[in-house]
């Protein structure tokens, strides 16, 4: 898993974006983007962005 804190890029922003409209739930979004439940969705939320429900 990638550090948390480590810095969001252009392609790592779209591809969370994308995921998300997809309504693909946090946890899955966390294992396709190796990265922290917690750090997705604190920036799904300074992205003014409502994830999906957890199934």
């Amino acid at each position: 898993m990638s550090p948390v804190g480590e810095n969001w890029n252009y392609e790592s922003v779209q591809a969370l974006l994308s995921l998300a409209r997809e309504g693909i739930p946090v946890s899955v979004i966390s294992l396709k983007l190796k990265r922290p439940v917690t750090e997705i969705r604190a920036k799904l939320n300074d992205l003014g962005v409502t994830p999906a429900a957890e199934v």
